[in-house]
């Protein structure tokens, strides 16, 4: 894979993220509830979130330039307000269709040792053309980085990973939600970032890609590259909420290699993001802030 590669001053790279955006309603809960059971839950808060919009807001946060493109539906008042907060989150470009559908939305009900589960609609994201996301990849360039969750239909993924590896631009997909059939997709990626679940179900083609992180909570990452395994231990803290860990982590990744650094400084640096967001509440209130993401990346 390739990463730390020279880019010319007066043109920086640019991270392209493509995937979803909608809202999140978190709940903490004291376990998860048994088939027919209700339970009751407690601290319910609203906020923007999906992992594309996360991912993206970590990644302008690290101070690279951001096109940041994402399906709305259709509800104008959910829409707008996930449009208010992009437009204040200091990404350069937003490229957000409109579509005949309701708002993506997820349910996130945290544990009280900091695990989650998290339940989402998909209508809109799953309504994605490779026409809704020419747009993003108009003006791809290889010093560019275009980062991919697992929102999208697949043939749009796919096109969109064929289209970057065609403008020999660097391509990150992270598989979540991981739906049959990703693991075809293995072979197009300059890198896969995948969770032991994930990691799990791509199987042996997670080998495909030119290189895979798999990222294994409280017991840190693995790096796959040339047929070898590198451990990277994780930090240790008392984790609060870790439903925004992995997408801290990924926009970390892509931003680091937009700024030419070796994978394995990349890997450090989003550890530490991942690290400061598992000790707060929330998906997108518990993303590292600016001040925190250059430290992490200076360190």
């Amino acid at each position: 894979m390739k990463g730390g590669y020279q880019q010319e001053e007066q043109m920086p790279g640019r991270v392209v993220v493509i995937g979803n955006a909608g809202l999140d309603l978190r709940l903490t809960v004291p376990r998860l509830p048994l088939p027919g059971e209700t339970l009751i839950g407690s601290s319910g808060a609203w906020a923007p979130g999906g992992k594309g919009l996360n991912q993206a807001v970590v990644a302008a946060r690290c101070g690279v330039p951001i096109c940041f493109c994402a399906p709305l539906g259709h509800d104008d008042g959910r829409a707008d307000d996930i449009e208010r907060h992009l437009k204040a989150a200091g990404i350069a470009e937003l490229i957000l269709p409109r579509l005949p559908h309701a708002t993506d939305f997820s349910l996130l009900m945290v544990l009280p040792n900091g695990e989650n589960s998290i339940v989402s609609t998909s209508a809109c994201s799953l309504a994605v053309k490779p026409a809704h996301v020419e747009r993003a990849l108009r003006d791809l360039l290889p010093r560019d980085v275009v980062l991919l969750q697992g929102n999208l239909p697949l043939d749009t993924t796919a096109y969109i990973l064929d289209t970057a590896r065609r403008q020999g631009a660097t391509s990150i997909f992270n598989p979540a939600p991981f739906w049959p059939g990703a693991e075809k997709l293995a072979s197009r990626c300059s890198l896969i970032i995948a969770n032991r679940v994930e990691a799990e179900q791509l199987g042996d083609t997670i080998r495909d890609a030119e290189a895979a992180i798999v990222t294994l909570g409280a017991e840190g990452c693995v790096l796959m590259e040339n047929g070898q395994r590198q451990p990277f231990a994780a930090k240790t803290v008392r984790a609060i909420d870790t439903t925004g860990c992995g997408d801290a982590f990924c926009g970390v990744i892509a931003a680091a290699l937009v700024q030419g650094r070796p994978i394995e400084a990349a890997i450090t640096a989003a550890q530490k993001a991942a690290a400061i967001t598992a000790t707060r509440p929330g998906a997108f209130e518990a993303l590292p802030l600016r001040n925190e993401l250059q430290a992490a990346l200076s360190s």
